[in-house]
């Protein structure tokens, strides 16, 4: 949504006079040359008059509504050709990695005992969540590493490549990996330095497949190509789950827990030839690649000795850039908990805890509710592209999920397969349909600089996904725990069933917040072009109306000065 208050303070001439090394917008801007947003020449008109009349904005307020002018008035990407080879690299990329992340948490159970065999049964869940919750503290660090390659070093193509890289070898390591019977301690703790490794590529390949699939795109397109990214994310953990699903159901439970297990790691290796005579005909982004050409011709034309800072450090070192990413985070929280809750934690749920159903259908159940969720992501993908604003249907979607992990929870209950179904169907309709626009939404959160949004992307999108994707497993099965003893005896008391369900509630209220309030995007300008031209003619009477008085009282005081006015005039000057 956007503001209705003037969201500049200089024109763009001031800004590109900015001294290299300030922390603004202006010295990444994009080539001046492209079609500029309807309605933003009257704004930076308006601020140049405002600019040169107020002096009493503090220093920091200035800068941010500098940036946030520069952020609005940013050309727009207009290189787009829809090429299919950049959408295929970033798909395949994804089921792949995700496919070899998600099949850890599938067989959380199985893992657990033959690496904490030691453990309680629960102990040995809660260390293998916890296992699992070390590689997501790793994705930051990877969306630093990966996203100063895609921004600054190599480009998105080879970073891509190399996250690929990155996972395969742990992955086949893992499932190699002698137990703690064979090793004793040191099997669990090569478990962890493993997915570790797994999840420093996680950190790069998700974003770097957001960034060249939209970036490779149309406008009008931006929507639906970012849901099938985000869908073949998903379509990784559905292919997980239909594996482990074939090997528990192909296999006797003893062999399951002794090797069996090992075996959906191995099968990562067949996808590995296809991924790579994909990514070998993929293409660079063009609107990277010219927007790095020009930043390198302008600092040849400066003849400028300075080396060009890490992405990381020109992230941080902007007030507005902060205040993007801070509202980045607080939205995807909502979606990577929804997410992680639904697709990992319900089959244990169901299975591990509540007692529902056996593991063999709970892992069907599930192969069933994420092919939904990918038909579902994609539809709502193409939907959100008809919508005048990205974050429409984002908003239509998250009071549904605030409605709709709750009421999940509440149908489990029935101890049906229907209620069951019905439940995890009508909770993955309203994340789909905030999920299908997130992929677009972030990367045109930071398509103002082209150089800078693989960092923006991938740490934004990391952070979230750790604080609330991770966690999660081991924040749930703490609050089922608690909830048990809540309801002690009583099996009756819904309540207490309810309550992971509304931390995720919780969670969906801060998303609506930040994506109403907080994050700005360039559509702002597009839908509110009304109010924002109503906004500055409202400014401007004012302006004009206090220069006016300003005037008169200038011209009275002339007179007073030159004895031009009768002494027993009933004006008083003001006190200076």
């Amino acid at each position: 949504m956007a503001s209705s208050e003037p969201v500049g303070s200089s024109s763009m001439v001031e800004l590109a006079q900015t001294p290299t090394g300030a922390s603004t917008m202006t010295d990444s801007a994009p080539p001046t040359n492209s079609t500029r947003i309807e309605g933003m020449d009257t704004m930076i008109q308006h601020q140049q008059q405002v600019d040169s009349d107020d002096d009493s904005m503090p220093k920091s307020e200035r800068l941010m509504k500098q940036e946030e002018m520069s952020f609005y008035s940013a050309s727009e990407n207009d290189v787009g050709d829809d090429n299919i080879w950049g959408l295929l690299s970033g798909v395949g990329g994804n089921i792949y990695e995700w496919y070899d992340f998600a099949v850890y948490g599938l067989l959380a159970p199985e893992i657990g005992g033959s690496f904490f065999p030691q453990s309680s049964k629960e102990l040995q869940l809660i260390n293998s969540f916890g296992v699992y919750l070390a590689a997501f503290l790793m994705r930051p660090l990877g969306a630093i590493f990966f996203g100063e390659i895609g921004d600054r070093v190599m480009g998105r193509k080879n970073a891509l490549v190399v996250s690929i890289i990155l996972i395969t070898v742990p992955s086949v390591a893992m499932g190699l990996l002698p137990t703690y019977e064979m090793w004793g301690i040191a099997a669990p703790i090569l478990l962890v330095i493993l997915r570790m490794f797994q999840g420093l590529s996680v950190g790069g390949q998700l974003a770097g497949s957001y960034v060249i699939s939209i970036e490779q795109s149309s406008s009008r397109t931006r929507g639906f190509r970012g849901s099938v990214c985000d869908a073949s994310s998903v379509g990784g953990f559905w292919l997980a789950s239909a594996v482990t699903t074939v090997v528990r159901r192909v296999l006797s439970e003893e062999t399951v827990n002794n090797w069996g297990w090992r075996v959906p790691f191995w099968f990562s290796l067949l996808i590995a030839p296809v991924l790579y005579h994909i990514v070998r005909h993929t293409e660079e982004s063009k609107f990277w690649s010219e927007r790095n050409e020009q930043k390198e011709t302008e600092k040849l034309i400066r003849e400028s000795q300075e080396q060009s800072r890490p992405a990381i450090y020109d992230l941080f070192g902007s007030p507005f850039r902060r205040r993007q990413l801070a509202g980045m985070i607080g939205v995807m929280g909502s979606v990577t908990s929804s997410f992680y809750i639904l697709f990992l934690w319900t089959p244990v749920y169901l299975s591990e805890l509540r007692g529902l159903m056996s593991e063999a259908d709970a892992d069907l159940l599930n192969f069933v509710i994420v092919g939904s969720h990918v038909f579902f992501i994609m539809v709502f993908g193409k939907i959100g592209d008809m919508f005048p604003h990205r974050t429409d249907l984002m908003r239509i979607g998250l009071p549904g999920i605030i409605v709709g992990c709750p009421v999940m929870f509440g149908m489990f209950e029935s101890e049906s397969w229907w209620g069951i179904l019905f439940g995890q169907l009508q909770f993955t309709a309203v994340l789909a349909m905030v999920q299908g626009c997130t992929a677009a939404w972030e990367v045109e959160l930071w398509m103002a600089d082209p150089t800078l949004s693989f960092t923006g992307v991938a740490i934004g999108h990391n952070v979230s996904s750790t604080l609330f994707g991770g966690t999660m497993p081991l924040v749930a099965t703490f609050l089922f725990y608690r909830s048990n003893a809540l309801a002690g005896d009583n099996d009756d008391a819904l309540y207490a069933r309810l309550i992971p369900g509304l931390y995720v509630s919780c969670l969906a209220v801060i998303s609506l917040y930040c994506v109403s309030y907080i994050t700005r995007h360039p559509h702002d300008v597009r839908t509110g072009d009304q109010k924002l031209r109503e906004a500055v003619e409202r400014e401007n009477r004012l302006y004009k109306k206090a220069k006016k008085q300003k005037k008169k009282r200038r011209l009275l005081e002339e007179k007073l000065q030159h004895g031009a006015v009768s002494p027993t005039n009933s004006y008083i000057p003001p006190a200076v």
